[in-house]
């Protein structure tokens, strides 16, 4: 018996991986990968990737899954493709076509910049009907696999970028289309294949996404990035697949409260410390650098303190 486990790879350590997905895998399919290079099923992984998107996937390893929470609310870069003149069911180049009516002889580029002006900054965002979100307790995605109606609320999202990079005309199916490469910075939560939809609805001749690459999450991004074949390789080499330490995601991930050694102490036990003076959440490290825990500043009893909404060095 012994023999048939002596390839078992050893647990990585805690910490979070940035991988660049390649097109066609799913986000469960990095996680699988993964799970299998680091010698552990505790692995997870912050906001969804589709098949034929690729770029940026943070992933966390052992105790750095709980810090997976942060990494999903934090703001997304994107590099992607609209195509424009052809409408589809999942407003993507993997849905069937919905309406091609084409572009006839283009876009006119004031036409196009005036409605991306319309989607930038704070808007109400209707999300695509394959989205994970949930309809009565069903995903919205399986509700419209199965042909169901799948009508979703619009919400509040926030295009902080949506820069045009190029427009170039094009003949798909001997339809006459624009493609638009675009750079677009967004809230969590924001789906850039409605903007595609949405852009090409404004037009009136309807669009979809044709490519998609995330470039960055939160403080990650593709310079940090490693493709699965690497990992892979470094783990093979090492004998240990080698993760980002939870201090230094930390670090990346939210701004830094440094602690003396007695409020160290007390978060160590769960204890309330004096407020960071900073909104939301804020990564506490004791004295030797070491990360303690998550804070986040509250009032108690009247009196101003943080609370330690995550402790990752008990006492």
């Amino acid at each position: 018996m012994a023999e048939q486990h002596r390839d078992r790879r050893p647990t990585a350590p805690d910490g979070l991986l940035v991988v660049d997905k390649p097109a066609g895998w799913t986000s469960h399919d990095v996680v699988a990968r993964c799970r299998r290079l680091a010698g552990t099923r505790k692995v997870g992984h912050a906001g969804t990737l589709d098949p034929m998107a690729t770029g940026v996937l943070v992933v966390g390893v052992g105790r750095a899954t709980k810090l997976l929470t942060y990494v999903v609310g934090a703001d997304k870069a994107y590099d992607a493709t609209i195509r424009l003149g052809v409408s589809t069911t999942t407003d993507d180049a993997e849905g069937e076509v919905v309406v091609a009516a084409g572009t006839g002889p283009g876009v006119a580029r004031d036409a196009l910049d005036r409605e991306v002006a319309r989607l930038t900054g704070d808007i109400r965002q209707v999300p695509t009907t394959v989205s994970a979100i949930k309809v009565d307790g069903k995903r919205a995605y399986a509700r419209a696999r199965a042909g169901e109606e799948v009508e979703l609320a619009a919400r509040p999202v926030t295009v902080s970028r949506f820069d045009v990079l190029d427009v170039r005309t094009a003949v798909a199916d001997g339809l006459d289309v624009v493609d638009v490469d675009v750079h677009v910075v967004v809230s969590s939560g924001t789906y850039v294949r409605a903007l595609a939809r949405d852009l090409g609805a404004a037009l009136g001749v309807g669009g979809h996404l044709t490519a998609l690459r995330r470039t960055r999450v939160g403080g990650f991004d593709l310079a940090q990035a490693r493709t699965l074949e690497e990992l892979a390789e470094q783990a093979d080499a090492d004998g240990t697949l080698a993760t980002l330490p939870l201090a230094d995601a930390a670090r990346a991930t939210f701004p830094v409260r440094e602690l003396t050694e007695p409020e160290a102490r007390a978060l160590g036990y769960g204890q309330w410390v004096p407020v960071t003076g900073t909104a939301g959440t804020v990564a506490a490290f004791g004295p030797d650098g070491a990360l303690v825990a998550l804070l986040e500043d509250t009032v108690r009893r009247g009196e101003p303190l943080a609370r330690p909404v995550l402790v990752l060095a008990p006492a």
